[in-house]
């Protein structure tokens, strides 16, 4: 196979010319993102061939294609390949690991793959914490909880994605007393609730028709504030997007500009909108 051919349907600047495998990171990196798995092995046994070293960067790019395009025994193989290197593998190939297992809903091997990577590595920040989080709320609330407090022995601060982490798993559970108390762990830390929290908030008591009750909640966790999405998005991978979180996008990025929105004066839209849905639903 002639990996010094043009790859097809490459983005710049892989597809200004030919992939040469005398720049290894571009040579895979540019077969990875085209899907061209078989030809991306062909180039790395080409690089051995002609005694280029395959350097950290160029092995992750590796584990990050087969986390995008290849199957989860694939991935698995190359990050096996990888870590025989003794390297640590970097933070955005765990995000594409860890993607790659919520997608197709595997998470007891998130779980064993964040394990394996390190839980105590402090260079990525709180994200394998995260990571195994999400795994263990997919299973028993006993699990998340176990977990957080693994975390928090550990020496790790918890940050807003942990906190609406434990906060999603809660509200779908219905549990307000955990939701409460874990609003004011959030207010002790000096950790600032965003939209993802106060969706948290919303969804559980609209599910128990507790609407009434959520200006308490909601003076709790400064509903004054404008709105803001700072938890990390491969949380809404794991558990979706709820719905006052998803509506108040739509309706953010509809009025992009126009009006100063509070998280209150969302609430108050959204009320709305459920009550006429739930009128129209009667009338049938």
């Amino acid at each position: 196979m002639d990996v010094f051919a043009p790859v097809p349907k490459l983005n710049a600047p892989c597809a200004r010319g030919p992939v040469s495998v005398r720049s290894p990171l571009l040579a895979v990196s540019c077969l990875g993102a085209a899907g061209e798995l078989v030809r991306m092995e062909d180039a790395v046994l080409e690089m051995g061939h002609l005694g280029l070293r395959v350097d950290a960067a160029t092995r992750d790019a590796f584990v990050r294609a087969y986390a995008a395009a290849g199957t989860i025994p694939q991935m698995e193989a190359a990050y096996r390949r990888h870590k025989k290197t003794g390297l640590l593998i970097t933070r955005g190939a765990i995000r594409a690991v860890a993607s790659a297992y919520i997608s197709q809903q595997k998470y007891y091997r998130l779980g064993a793959f964040v394990a394996d990577a390190g839980l105590c590595r402090r260079d990525a920040g709180n994200l394998l914490w995260n990571l195994y989080l999400s795994f263990a709320a997919n299973f028993k609330m006993k699990s998340l909880q176990r977990a957080f407090l693994e975390m928090v022995a550990a020496g790790f601060r918890p940050d807003l994605t942990t906190f609406n982490i434990r906060a999603a798993a809660f509200s779908k559970m219905c549990m307000f007393w955990d939701l409460h108390l874990s609003a004011d762990h959030m207010r002790r830390d000096g950790v600032a609730p965003d939209l993802v929290t106060h969706g948290c908030f919303v969804d559980a008591y609209l599910e128990r028709r507790l609407a009434r009750n959520l200006t308490f909640a909601f003076d709790r966790l400064d509903g004054n504030a404008e709105p803001v999405v700072a938890t990390d998005a491969i949380v809404f991978e794991a558990f979706g997007k709820g719905g006052f979180h998803a509506f108040s996008e739509v309706l953010l990025e509809a009025t992009a500009g126009k009006r100063r929105w509070t998280y209150y004066k969302l609430l108050g839209v959204y009320l709305r909108k459920q009550h006429r849905r739930n009128q129209v639903f009667w009338n049938y």
